[in-house]
């Protein structure tokens, strides 16, 4: 029963991928999705950090700091155990005809780190402000959808990894408010 549920998955997972890695060969929209991955990579959250504590004063920044500076680690610490206890291949390995298009940063897929970072930081930028939840949730779902077409995720791995920003996130959130 577990391996049929298991198998179907699969199925629809690789299905799933193959229609949005097809968006990728569209030259403007490929090298949008490189974009859009990379404002994830993590370099540009301590410089949010900064513009909301130049903007608005420690008042609102010292708690977004804090639990961010509880949430990520927490995050690496369940994305690094997810990644060794799953170890599953990326879709380029199992697919053929798949090419990434963005050398991934490790070896496993499944859960996507970059969108996990993605959605935690919209958990704690739109519980600090919430005008800002329709922006941050587009972002963080765009993230996710350019990790699949760049060829190195699979949409569940871009869905757990935004349970797991989100989790990580309000957790951080939690032991700091």
């Amino acid at each position: 029963m577990l391996r049929e549920f298991t198998n179907s998955l699969t199925r629809w997972d690789t299905l799933l991928f193959n229609r949005i890695f097809g968006w990728g060969d569209r030259r403007i929209l490929s090298r949008s999705f490189r974009i859009i991955s990379w404002s994830a990579n993590g370099c540009l959250y301590p410089l949010v950090v900064l513009y909301v504590h130049l903007t608005f004063g420690a008042t609102i920044s010292k708690p977004l700091l804090l639990s961010a500076a509880l949430a990520f680690p927490l995050e690496r610490l369940l994305y690094h155990f997810l990644k060794q206890a799953m170890k599953r291949d990326r879709p380029y390995e199992r697919i053929d005809d798949v090419q990434f298009r963005v050398r991934p940063p490790d070896r496993f897929s499944f859960p996507s780190g970059h969108t996990a970072s993605a959605f935690l930081m919209m958990t704690l930028l739109s519980s600090t402000f919430p005008a800002l939840q329709i922006p941050t949730l587009c972002w963080g779902a765009l993230v996710g959808v350019a990790r699949v077409c760049l060829g190195v995720h699979y949409p569940t791995d871009v869905l757990a990894g935004a349970l797991l920003g989100i989790l990580a996130g309000q957790m951080g959130m939690w032991f700091i408010m």
